[in-house]
């Protein structure tokens, strides 16, 4: 099972800006990660985690 920090990098979030900015709602939201399926916090969240990627978006590195 992905740890929260691994489901963000997935939905191409920083994980670090995001709690750094938004650390009550990080808990939240890591918090209610830990008790359901990523699907469904993925369904329940949806339209949030696309305002929180366009917020935060993770760092594209080029090798």
């Amino acid at each position: 099972m992905d740890t929260f920090e691994e489901y963000l990098a997935k939905k191409k979030i920083d994980h670090e800006a995001f709690r750094r900015d938004e650390e009550g709602l990080w808990q939240e939201w890591e918090t209610l990660f830990q008790t359901m399926h990523p699907n469904s916090f993925t369904a329940q969240k949806l339209f949030l985690i696309n305002k929180i990627r366009r917020r935060f978006p993770q760092e594209v590195t080029k090798s």
